[in-house]
């Protein structure tokens, strides 16, 4: 059994094995901070902590690097418009974004790197490429040029030609060709900016992952990733300084890229005003029923997001959590997820197919009336749970979850009631105990009698 991803570099699904033996390098484009991330970022983010994940399940070291871009024209335009400076908008907006997707059940990267603290190595790799001659300087700018770099266009499978017409390109006078992309450009008094060779400026969004990458993971990495709508014009430029600054060697041996979070057919994105804040979603809905919605769809096809498709997911995981809450009393054995799970979750992370054995396991744990057998699946659906970052709340705590501005619901006043309702129905005032279980419906709370006594859920 081995570890297998859709390479966007080839175009096909290939075996991964690292270039160092149990040695992952993995970088991922971060956010740019400069607003609240929406839900479509936050699958971006759940792809690939579930990757990181997989990975260290597999390999005994992974480095992965997830960089925050603090240094950007939005960032520079959102802070004018808030009236706000831009070190306290970006500092603001990152703090933010961790908690968010914090509440995704995203891990922390090993590595998360602020372009404003690589300048010297974005400056030094900006040198390079002008020493090589693939970049040149014009006007207080420094540009890469295309020309220079006959496979630009091979990560995209397009033509120059294709993708200068399918993008909004800058045709600036200064440019030789159309398609030669900023690396470095010139800062007023009033925007961010730092002594080069070229005058006081701030590097172009493409340099600052390239030299981030090779600072932290080397020249040559493992795995790229990030949301496929920076194949072209990000990853692409990527590839292109990289390997020209490296003197021709290979960059990224992976690059893995995630569908898009859509409504109603159509990307998720802040321009067209369509989106829905993470933070938002977090309102109303627990975080690890939006990781479990958000996983529901193979990672490399698009995702339409739905009130309801949300609900379902919630209501998927009620089911797992009402399974587990039955065997609280079973200490789970220490188990490996079963090989079907990983055999799907490695099958270029087929989150679908792993879903699916999950709902396998909790037919099994439904079944099991002895606690050997329920001590031995629970085990394994904790440790297939594990992986996809899902089932590690305590039942208990899952169905109490209240929304942050909602009335907060006490346990302990519950247990009362339902200790009320217990000795109404001993004492066959069954009326009583139908007010009491109605009461506590109009507060959002379900009583649920079975077997082992009365349990309860919001």
């Amino acid at each position: 059994m081995s570890l297998v991803l859709h390479n966007t570099l080839t175009r096909r699904k290939q075996a991964f094995e690292p270039q160092v033996p149990d040695r992952v390098s993995l970088y991922v484009c971060g956010p740019t901070v400069y607003d609240l991330a929406h839900v479509g970022n936050g699958r971006a983010a759940i792809v690939f902590d579930v990757l990181y994940r997989a990975l260290k399940h597999r390999f005994a070291h992974v480095t992965y690097v997830r960089n925050v871009t603090d240094v950007d024209d939005k960032i520079n335009t959102a802070a004018a418009e808030n009236g706000e400076p831009i070190g306290a908008l970006t500092a603001r907006t990152e703090r933010a974004y961790l908690e968010d997707i914090g509440a995704l059940g995203v891990l922390d990267p090993d590595v998360s790197p602020r372009v404003t603290e690589h300048i010297a190595e974005i400056v030094a790799m900006i040198e390079r490429l002008l020493a090589s001659g693939h970049a040149y300087a014009a006007e207080h700018h420094v540009l890469f040029s295309v020309a220079s770099f006959a496979d630009y266009g091979r990560l995209s499978g397009r033509s120059v030609e294709e993708m200068i017409a399918g993008a909004r390109i800058d045709v600036a006078p200064y440019k030789r060709d159309p398609a030669d992309f900023v690396l470095w450009k010139p800062s007023g008094p009033e925007l961010p900016g730092w002594d080069s060779p070229w005058g006081r400026g701030r590097p172009g969004w493409h340099i600052e992952c390239s030299a981030m990458a090779e600072r932290h993971l080397g020249e040559t990495i493992d795995i790229h990733g990030g949301g496929n709508d920076l194949v072209f014009p990000h990853h692409e430029n990527e590839v292109a300084q990289s390997t020209c600054a490296h003197g021709g060697k290979l960059f990224a041996r992976f690059w893995l890229h995630n569908g898009m979070l859509t409504v109603g057919g159509e990307k998720m994105s802040k321009s067209l005003g369509n989106f829905v804040t993470i933070r938002d979603a977090l309102a109303g809905t627990p975080g690890e029923a939006i990781r479990f919605y958000l996983l529901g769809a193979h990672y490399h096809q698009p995702l339409d997001w739905t009130p309801e498709g949300l609900q379902a997911a919630r209501q998927t995981l009620d089911r797992f959590y009402l399974a587990l809450r039955r065997v609280a009393g079973v200490a789970a054995a220490d188990a490996p997820p079963s090989n079907a799970f990983v055999a799907a979750l490695e099958d270029d992370l087929n989150t679908p197919a792993a879903i699916a054995e999950l709902h396998a396991m909790l037919a099994q744990l439904n079944k099991a009336d002895d606690r050997a057998t329920q001590a031995a699946v629970k085990g394994q659906l904790l440790a297939a749970g594990r992986l996809l970052g899902v089932l590690q709340a305590d039942p208990e705590t899952w169905f109490a979850w209240t929304p942050p501005n909602a009335a907060r619901i006490d346990p302990t006043y519950v247990d009362s009631q339902i200790a009320a309702r217990n000795a109404a129905r001993k004492a066959r005032d069954f009326a009583a105990a139908d007010r009491i279980r109605d009461a506590l419906l109009a507060q959002g709370v379900l009583l649920e009698d079975g077997p082992q006594g009365t349990t309860w859920r919001r």
